[in-house]
């Protein structure tokens, strides 16, 4: 049993009167992680899984005493996929003002629809969590930093999504199940998702394109979609845990981008399933693309689950000077440049050191990528 990174946080927030919210991809473990924590209490959890039609039945028109029928004398109510519920926020605020002594835990792989339907009815009634594939930090204190440094090629190939880690061998076999069947399960749920093909091509698309400037228009013309709906596709496809933004940092320079914008997939095992890509790295075209996919990743997971609230950036000017990673908290900016050729010597941009002389800044290669991660 690998620990997660939050788990002793979850722990610390049981009994306070409030749902505790457990968010993140399908696959990523949320299920295994709640059994862990109540290994102990079995008798007196109860387990609903709203993929399932009958439960959902059960919260339509909510009253306390259908409620209290369901769930008897169990003190942990444990809800999965909750967003498939109509009202799910609703009923759990039913539940928080009426049974004050029961907790309650609702996962969700749709943090669109989750937060859609819980943020009104629970404002001041929840805590919070996100849970990703597997992190760099969460493996290294499994295994050890040197085992986890000694797979790093096998990761950026393969990523770390629990099943993929656990069945070293069968890699290929079980990242194209999660790519052809749980990826899309909940988007293509949704009413905005009309044309299934057609998401997966901007997949496919976005995949060739990691760690390069997003052009929605010149991707809406190569798919045949108007940018506007690649934008809202894009925009799904965050809420579902499958990629993420990164914004351009503009602030003193004249030439700096202002509206650009890079995709970056959770994992990269997922984004070499979607383009059937998974030969060793000796050779690939794409190992910058990989590595940066990696890194940039796995320091969002890092941040989250060290409550890290700043923001992030990339940074680029119009003749093509640019950084990786920023990162600013309280007015400090940070800067991060990605390296994978450990024998060449690299620099950071002077311009943007000149622009930003109060900056901290730093080379991130294979031989120290250990210190961004943990």
């Amino acid at each position: 049993m690998i620990t997660r990174a939050i788990e002793n946080q979850i722990k610390n927030k049981l009994f306070k009167g409030k749902v505790i919210t457990l968010i993140g991809a399908r696959q990523t473990g949320k299920t295994t992680l709640l059994k862990n924590i109540f290994q102990k209490h079995k008798a007196e959890s109860l387990w609903l899984n709203a993929d399932e039609f009958d439960i959902r039945e059960r919260f339509n028109n909510p009253t306390s005493t259908l409620l209290k029928s369901l769930f008897g004398e169990k003190k942990i109510v444990i809800i999965d996929e909750a967003q498939r519920i109509n009202e799910i926020g609703i009923a759990l605020k039913l539940i928080v003002d009426t049974f004050p002594d029961i907790q309650v835990i609702a996962t969700g792989s749709s943090a669109f629809e989750l937060q859609n339907k819980m943020n009104e009815p629970l404002t001041g009634r929840k805590f919070e969590f996100y849970l990703y594939p597997f992190s760099f930090g969460e493996l290294v204190n499994h295994q050890g930093e040197i085992i986890e440094k000694r797979l790093l090629n096998h990761r950026l190939v393969f990523g770390s999504y629990p099943e993929v880690v656990n069945n070293l061998g069968n890699e290929v076999a079980v990242l194209k199940l999660l790519s052809d069947s749980f990826l899309y399960r909940d988007l293509l749920m949704l009413e905005n998702i009309k044309k299934p093909e057609k998401l997966v091509k901007l997949l496919q698309a976005l995949a060739y394109q990691v760690g390069s400037e997003v052009s929605y228009n010149e991707i809406g013309n190569l798919i045949g979609l108007d940018s506007k709906t690649v934008e809202s596709y894009i925009q799904l496809l965050e809420k579902s845990f499958v990629l993420f933004r990164l914004h351009s940092f503009s602030r003193n320079l004249r030439n700096e981008l202002k509206l650009s914008k890079k995709i970056y997939f959770y994992d990269n095992g997922i984004r070499n399933a979607l383009i059937s890509s998974f030969q060793i790295l000796e050779g690939r075209q794409d190992i910058g693309a990989l590595w940066e996919n990696y890194l940039v990743s796995e320091r969002k997971k890092r941040n989250q689950y060290l409550n890290f609230y700043g923001n992030s950036y990339f940074w680029r000017t119009k003749d093509k000077q640019e950084l990786d990673y920023l990162e600013e908290i309280n007015g400090q900016l940070s800067a991060f440049e990605f390296k994978w050729n450990d024998k060449r010597t690299h620099q950071i941009s002077k311009t943007f050191l000149n622009g930003y002389p109060d900056s901290q800044s730093t080379i991130i290669q294979r031989k120290n990528y250990e210190q961004f991660l943990l």
